[in-house]
């Protein structure tokens, strides 16, 4: 009977010596390298070294051991292909059955406080990906794993059959390409951030699965949920669930834009958020005091939102929100008192995210899926650019601080937007509507009686003086925007007229989607 041969050389160990003992008891003999080799003899096992299959000893401080035909032949030669066999045979080159290998950890290694370039790059690995692929290249013949998970897997269908399935082997193979083109992936973009390229010619974004979801936007839509490999630092991926049933869909998407614009505060506030737009802001000495005023900004789109706060959440502020439907409450840490109060609803989510606290913004990219392309931008982190008084009347004190509340939250409403602010509290928000005027308006329409003696702010500039009109109308008596429209002069002329105080910052926030 022809002997069989699994190659093992593994970073993670998890497992490994147990499935090679299995694999021994089973009828393979074993080739190892280095740390692993060592571990396997430690568990009583048998083991040829590498060099001893090559006739060619490990050098340049390990940099090369595997990469010899005498291993990738037995890796590439199809056992069907009478002259691969024969010159198989002619070499004195034996075929391996089964590759366990993965790979140095460069993920683990840059995410190291204190890593330098030069640690980097030696945990960049070279031989272990050539085998990988090689033998997931012959997976009619070899079985490759690069996962423990699969372990067991394999060791089942070698006790049932002395072999593994076709169907197995290729779906081992699938994992392979995925894994070194994350690997690769990571790779990099590692390096392209040393050179300070921020967009490469060639894109490839390194995710790794989450979770499954029951369905996308919409029942119909299969979806997933995926997080970045590393710098996961303030993300919604870091936080802990300690209550309630898996997020879907639109959960994490709605939760994510009430973390985006909760970093913009530095002060103790509550977001709540509905639709991905944010319905309630409020900023206040307490987090009851701050849930009040989001809540009375919108108590009718508050029902069954996102609520994300940027302190630990207490008893009283937690008995308010039992009071009503809240889908998510993301929190950087709860009371005992205030969890026992939440969790008490079934239906309610609470998510601990201690980053929440510090008002994490995370740089990187923004990306848009389009027909056959990605539209990729750097994402938007920063506030406004000069400050300009550009009417007569210049904003009170009172004013300006209503004016820069208004201000941090429109940068996160959905274009075209328009957000009223009063007394650390927004009053009316207009959101995604496709003229500025109608954004006024429903803004205005929203806060109702509170409008009076608000201030608003526009996410982008006006092209015509009717949303200044409209607003003086409603008794608002500041206005901050971007500024750049051939027609600002009009506008600076209509608050002029009415008494209105306007600033221009400079920059603009649209945000599409």
């Amino acid at each position: 009977m022809t002997k069989r041969y699994a190659l093992i050389s593994v970073s993670d160990k998890t497992g490994i010596g147990d499935f090679a003992k299995q694999l021994c008891d089973l009828g393979f003999s074993l080739i190892s390298t280095g740390g692993t080799a060592k571990l396997l003899r430690d568990s009583g096992l048998e083991v040829t070294n590498v060099s001893d299959i090559t006739g060619f000893p490990e050098c340049l401080d390990g940099r090369v051991k595997t990469l010899h035909p005498m291993i990738h032949g037995g890796l590439l030669a199809q056992r069907e292909n009478k002259e691969h066999m024969e010159m198989l045979d002619k070499l004195g080159i034996a075929t391996i059955d089964i590759a366990v290998i993965n790979l140095y950890p460069f993920k683990k290694t840059i995410q190291k406080d204190d890593v330098t370039f030069e640690d980097a790059i030696e945990n960049i690995d070279i031989g272990g990906p050539a085998m990988i692929r090689a033998a997931a290249k012959n997976h009619n013949d070899v079985t490759v794993l690069t996962d423990p998970a699969d372990y067991e897997r394999v060791l089942s269908e070698l006790r049932e059959t002395g072999n593994t399935t076709y169907e197995t082997r290729r779906y081992l193979a699938y994992k392979v390409f995925a894994h070194t083109a994350a690997y690769d992936a990571l790779i990099a973009d590692y390096l392209s951030k040393q050179c300070n390229i921020t967009f490469p010619d060639s894109l490839t974004l390194p995710f790794e699965a989450v979770q499954d979801l029951r369905y996308g936007e919409n029942p119909h839509q299969n979806a997933r949920y995926y997080k970045e490999l590393i710098n996961t630092e303030g993300a919604l991926t870091s936080a802990e669930q300690l209550h309630g049933k898996e997020l879907s869909y639109n959960n994490i998407a709605d939760t994510n834009g009430a973390l985006e614009l909760l970093s913009e505060f530095e002060e103790i506030t509550v977001v709540a958020v509905k639709h991905a737009n944010p319905c309630g802001v409020g900023s206040a000495a307490t987090l009851s005091e701050a849930w009040d005023k989001a809540y009375n900004a919108d108590p009718t789109s508050i029902f069954g939102g996102i609520v994300a706060v940027n302190t630990v959440m207490d008893k009283e502020t937690a008995e308010k929100i039992n009071k009503i439907f809240i889908e998510i409450v993301v929190a950087p840490d709860y009371t005992e008192e205030a969890l026992g109060i939440l969790s008490a609803k079934k239906n309610i989510r609470l998510l601990k995210l201690p980053s929440a606290a510090k008002g994490v913004r995370r740089e990187g990219y923004d990306c848009k899926r389009v027909s056959g392309g990605l539209l990729v931008q750097e994402r938007d982190m920063k506030l406004m650019d000069e400050v300009v008084c550009v009417t007569k009347r210049k904003p009170t004190e009172k004013e300006m601080q209503d004016l820069m509340f208004a201000w941090r939250i429109v940068k996160h409403v959905k274009s075209n937007a328009i957000a009223l602010a009063k007394d650390n509290s927004s009053v009316g928000i207009g959101c995604g509507q496709v003229n500025r005027i109608w954004a006024t308006q429903q803004a205005i329409e929203h806060g109702g009686e509170n409008t009076s003696g608000s201030c608003m702010a526009s996410d982008a500039f006006f092209p015509f003086d009717d949303c200044v009109r409209a607003a003086a109308a409603a008794g608002i008596t500041a206005i901050v925007h971007p500024g750049g429209s051939k027609n600002d002069e009009q506008s600076i002329q209509a608050c002029d007229e009415l008494g209105i105080a306007m600033i221009t910052v400079g920059m603009r926030h649209f945000k599409h989607s």
